[in-house]
């Protein structure tokens, strides 16, 4: 399957909310009409791939995510504002802000950095 996800950067709404704790604000993608190859999502494929996205980019993150005092996160932090991620299907809290849809997920939900979101799809089933 090729990729759904759009090529745009994600425009962040202004004000956006601030993750407290261990949590990491991220934007989804949207995801496009047709695939590359110019096929017409239906509406349901659509709705499916907006729930389950796997790719988000990193807005803020919270004060105490990522401690070092913690043996899993000895090597740093897993990810940084700005950042592409892949996180699980379904995981952190959804919720629109601005038109927008965005995640708070915990600091551990990031599975790996991506630098081509665009080369990103689910697998099939």
């Amino acid at each position: 399957m090729t990729s759904v996800y759009s090529t745009a950067e994600v425009v962040i709404p202004d004000n956006p909310p601030i993750p407290t704790g261990y949590h990491i604000l991220v934007i989804l993608p949207k995801v496009e009409e047709k695939t590359k190859g110019g096929v017409l999502l239906p509406t349901d494929v659509k709705n499916r791939e907006d729930i389950a996205s796997i790719v988000a980019k990193v807005i803020s993150i919270g004060p105490d995510a990522y401690p070092n005092t913690e043996n899993r996160f000895r090597n740093g932090d897993w990810c940084k504002e700005g950042d592409w991620i892949l996180l699980s299907k379904y995981s952190g809290h959804r919720f629109e802000y601005g038109g927008s849809e965005l995640r708070l997920i915990n600091d551990d939900s990031v599975l790996a950095v991506v630098y081509d979101q665009t080369k990103i799809s689910r697998a099939s089933s």
